[in-house]
């Protein structure tokens, strides 16, 4: 990998799209999301939720505990659904931000400013949230869902019949629900997680710290893995709930947050943070260094160096 050097030839939008295709290293730490995921929702007072007697502390503990109370592929419930996600998310998000970063740019500006960056990344990250809402609802139904041994109930067969089920019993509008407060998190996530990774990229290389390489790469993701983290998680944790929630339980994603905040205080918007930032931290390393790589190898592709258009 690190023996792959970088091409004089910049990448066209095919290969960034292409290499956004990267962020499947999602497969690797879905478990920590899952785990996220269980943490949001823990706490919410709904009568299916009250009903239940497990409990989770900590990412280990919550990990530990949905494997010992409902099987070792528990961690995993939704994988399917996520990767779709993916696939089609981050495609978005992350292969076109260099070309909407460009296209925002002033002609003969020899950089991009930090407004152009936040309005790039908020771009591309409502375009991707638009266009795979239905795989993260289904995602997050999966992830919430405590099976209790094999003759608990099962709503969903499988993740075809996820999408089929809610499109019939909540409409298609049903797919999209939390779509707003998606575009709101996923647009601060994107601004964090690309414009932080951009600029720390950019001052390495300005200060001749590093080259383009694999510890240039690690340290700008890291950063960015962070920072998403804390700005993201009051409204990544409303999204989960909202998505979840049965029709009738939350008015709108607002009412969902004020909800939280009377029944269990300002500190349940960062439930789950310590999952959120290992999950956040290490997909960041794992997908903008295989990102990196991956543009490198596809323009070696002799077709896919000439731009599109």
């Amino acid at each position: 990998m690190v023996g792959l050097k970088p091409s004089d030839v910049p990448p066209t939008t095919t290969v960034k799209f292409l290499g956004g295709t990267a962020a499947c290293a999602a497969l690797l730490t879905f478990p920590l999301d899952t785990a996220k995921i269980r943490l949001h929702i823990q706490g919410e007072n709904s009568a299916a939720l009250a009903a239940q007697s497990v409990r989770y502390r900590g990412v280990l503990g919550t990990i530990l505990t949905m494997v010992r109370t409902e099987g070792p592929r528990s961690p995993y419930n939704g994988l399917v659904a996520g990767l779709q996600r993916q696939m089609s998310f981050a495609s978005i998000r992350i292969g076109l931000y260099d070309s909407v970063k460009q296209f925002y740019t002033p002609k003969g500006a020899d950089h991009s400013s930090v407004v152009i960056r936040i309005l790039a990344g908020c771009t591309t990250g409502a375009m991707a949230v638009t266009c795979a809402q239905p795989t993260d609802v289904v995602k997050v139904r999966f992830q919430a869902s405590v099976q209790l041994g094999p003759r608990s109930d099962r709503k969903y067969s499988g993740t075809m019949d996820a999408y089929r089920t809610i499109a019939r019993e909540e409409g298609v509008r049903g797919l999209w629900k939390g779509t707003l407060p998606n575009i709101t998190r996923n647009a601060i996530v994107n601004c964090a997680e690309m414009v932080t990774y951009d600029i720390i990229k950019e001052k390495l290389l300005d200060s001749h710290l590093f080259t383009d390489n694999f510890p240039c790469h690690f340290v700008s993701a890291f950063g960015a893995g962070f920072c998403a983290t804390v700005v993201a998680s009051p409204v990544d944790v409303v999204k989960t709930r909202y998505m979840n929630s049965p029709p009738g339980q939350y008015l709108s994603p607002l009412d969902c947050m004020l909800k939280m905040v009377a029944q269990e205080g300002p500190t349940a918007f960062y439930k789950g943070f310590t999952p959120s930032f290992l999950r956040l931290g290490s997909w960041n390393v794992m997908m903008f260094v295989s990102y990196e790589q991956l543009k490198r190898a596809l323009m070696k592709v002799p077709v896919l160096r000439e731009p599109p258009f």
